[in-house]
């Protein structure tokens, strides 16, 4: 069976993005069920999968990362704050792989890809 792990790296300081809370939300149409909760360690990831084994099935998914309060503490010049929250929604197709889905974040901006 596959499983979904996440991380978030910290570009502007070169650093793992730590303490960082996120949800999963499975996408039913407009209707979002919420599966998992989570929050960054030191290394930018989560401690376990967020999703994995039976619970692991095709479909439509987003990942809500709460970047407002770490970017605000950790980034003085964004004091004011630009990105709050960064909805990820992806796809998975296949539940027997690994989807890793990591999230490369700066005060003014972010990018993601499906990572191994």
């Amino acid at each position: 069976m596959g499983y979904l792990t996440t991380h978030v790296l910290d570009t502007a300081r070169g650093r793992p993005g730590q303490g960082i809370r996120l949800e999963l939300f499975r996408l039913d149409g407009e209707t979002r069920i919420r599966l998992a909760e989570a929050v960054t360690n030191a290394d930018g990831r989560c401690d376990v999968p967020l999703l994995e084994g039976n619970a692991f099935t095709a479909g439509e998914y987003e990942l809500l990362f709460h970047a407002g309060d770490y970017l605000r503490a950790s980034t003085p010049a964004a004091s004011g704050g630009f990105l709050e929250r960064i909805p990820l929604r992806f796809r998975v197709a296949d539940a027997d792989e690994h989807y890793h889905v990591p999230l490369l974040l700066s005060p003014y901006g972010y990018t993601t890809y499906r990572g191994s």
